[in-house]
């Protein structure tokens, strides 16, 4: 197979079809550099035209409390006051840098989803 750029999703699923041809190849072989390379191929087309958000924080917050089984008052003790967690749930306060630190730290958020604008 000739190996260029893939740059329409026509190019894209013909991409997808030969992987699964080579999947299996010997590295090292020639199908092997191949599927190498077909593989960063597919995988930066990907980067490109499917870009996935990183998520609400407020969301993201109320999804891992969910998750942890956590109720306002738990997260309290994270950010301060029960009523300042409502607050921030309801969105009419903004996290701080302390509190990003803290709900990193404790929720196990990342800290580039925490400081996302909302």
């Amino acid at each position: 197979m000739k190996i260029n750029l893939i740059k329409t999703e026509k190019e894209y699923q013909k991409a997808l079809k030969r992987l699964e041809v080579i999947f299996d190849a010997k590295k090292g072989s020639k199908a092997g550099d191949e599927l190498e390379l077909l593989s960063l191929l597919i995988d930066n087309y990907e980067k490109e035209k499917y870009t996935i958000d990183l998520p609400d924080p407020i969301e993201a917050i109320k999804f891992r409390m969910e998750q942890l089984g956590y109720k306002q008052k738990d997260l309290a003790d994270v950010v301060g006051l029960k009523s300042r967690v409502s607050e921030i749930l309801n969105r009419k306060r903004k996290l701080t840098l302390e509190m990003v630190r803290s709900l990193h730290e404790v929720l196990g958020i990342p800290t580039d989803v925490l400081v996302k604008e909302y």
